[in-house]
C-alpha cells in the first residue's frame, strides 16, 4: 500500500517556475514507477511525465518536453516535477500516481495509487 501527497502548486506568471513534490508513505516506494498527470477543467486527465523505480528512465509528453524535469529521491520517498517556462495552458490540477508495473505508461488506468492533486495556475 502506498499513499501519495502532492505539494508545491500555486499561482505563477507565465514564464515562471514551480517544483511539485510527491511524498509517499511506505517502505517499498523505491520499487514503484511514478507518473505525473494533469487535468484541466472540462478536459480528460493527461499524461505529463513518468520515472522508473530507479530513476534511470524518464518519459515526457510532447507539450512539456524540454520544460519539465521529473526526478526522484528514493531515500526521501519523494518524486519531483520541476516545471520551467510555464505557460497558461499548463494550468491544471497535477496528480502523481504510482504503480509497480506501469513503467512509462501514459494511461491513467495503469496506475494503482493516486494522490489528491495540487492546483497549478499560470497567469498570462
Amino acid at each position: 500500500q502506498v499513499q501519495l501527497v502532492e505539494s508545491g502548486g500555486g499561482l505563477v506568471p507565465a514564464g515562471g517556475s514551480l517544483r511539485l513534490s510527491c511524498a509517499a508513505s511506505g517502505r517499498t516506494f523505491s520499487r514503484y514507477n511514478v507518473g505525473w498527470f494533469r487535468q484541466a477543467p472540462g478536459k480528460e486527465r493527461e499524461f505529463v511525465a513518468a520515472i522508473s523505480w530507479s530513476g534511470g528512465l524518464t518519459y515526457y509528453s510532447d507539450p512539456v518536453k524540454g520544460r519539465f524535469t521529473i526526478s526522484r529521491d528514493n531515500p526521501k520517498n519523494t518524486v519531483y516535477l520541476q516545471m520551467n517556462s510555464l505557460k497558461p495552458e499548463d494550468t491544471a490540477v497535477y496528480y502523481c500516481a504510482a504503480d509497480m508495473t506501469a513503467l512509462g505508461s501514459r494511461h491513467p488506468d495503469s496506475y494503482d495509487y493516486w494522490g489528491q492533486g495540487t492546483q497549478v495556475t499560470v497567469s498570462s
